[in-house]
């Protein structure tokens, strides 16, 4: 059961830590975060196989099912709930987004590691949709796969998407689109740039080239970008 890493979305210590000790003792490679943030930031990181997702994150943070959207909406990977509502509008609203499955706590660690097989197995056989964004394309609104990103530029209020075949815009921020973007293959080089580091071509202290594109490298980010590469 190896290369199978599951990322555990659970707000409560101990109950995080059981559902660890279960996955990692049958194989797993196994992530925590207590919350969307944290969840948010692994996914950005890691190759995850699958996700195990509280509903209830605690008081003031996003919840589960919001959660489970956003990765339903940005990202190729399949997840599974847990939770101790059984309030019939919840779990419609869960049932919703698509989850792989739903477990009601409390629940036996064979369950736990039925459902994670079972949706592992089920989602292997749906082809993965590549991740994407919304960009701006005359006047309509289209999605632009990231791998097709040759680099992004700051422009005032919008940003640039540079591929080989055109310009793309939107309006946004390089901090939004950095937390926008479902994988590790951006970094930033400068305040106003952003890189596929799969399609740099060649680097120095100074810049990268990018299809004979030269992108400035500042101080600030020369460490980062050199941990990327």
């Amino acid at each position: 059961m190896t290369n199978k890493s599951i990322l555990i979305v659970e707000d409560d210590f101990l109950n995080r830590r059981i559902s660890k000790k279960v996955l990692a003792e049958n194989g797993y490679e196994v992530f925590e975060a207590k919350n969307a943030k944290e969840a948010l930031e692994i996914l950005q990181k890691e190759s995850l196989t699958l996700i195990v997702l509280d509903i209830n994150l605690g008081e003031n943070e996003q919840d589960g099912i919001s959660l489970g959207q956003h990765i339903k909406d940005k990202y190729s990977v399949p997840f599974i709930y847990l939770t101790a509502y059984e309030n019939p509008e919840i779990i419609e609203k869960a049932v919703s987004t698509s989850p792989y499955s739903y477990l009601t706590k409390p629940f036996k660690s064979s369950d736990l590691i039925a459902s994670a097989e079972i949706a592992i197995r089920q989602s292997s056989n749906i082809p993965k949709r590549k991740p994407f964004i919304y960009v701006k394309d005359g006047d309509y609104n289209v999605e632009l796969a990231t791998e097709n990103i040759n680099y992004i530029e700051s422009d005032g209020n919008y940003l640039l998407f540079y591929t080989d075949e055109k310009i793309y815009k939107c309006r946004s921020s390089i901090k939004n689109i950095l937390n926008e973007l479902s994988n590790s293959n951006f970094v930033q080089t400068h305040r106003a740039y952003i890189v596929n580091k799969n399609k740099i071509e060649k680097f120095s202290n100074k810049n990268v080239m990018i299809k004979n594109n030269i992108i400035p490298v500042s101080e600030n980010y020369l460490e980062i970008l050199k941990q990327f590469l």
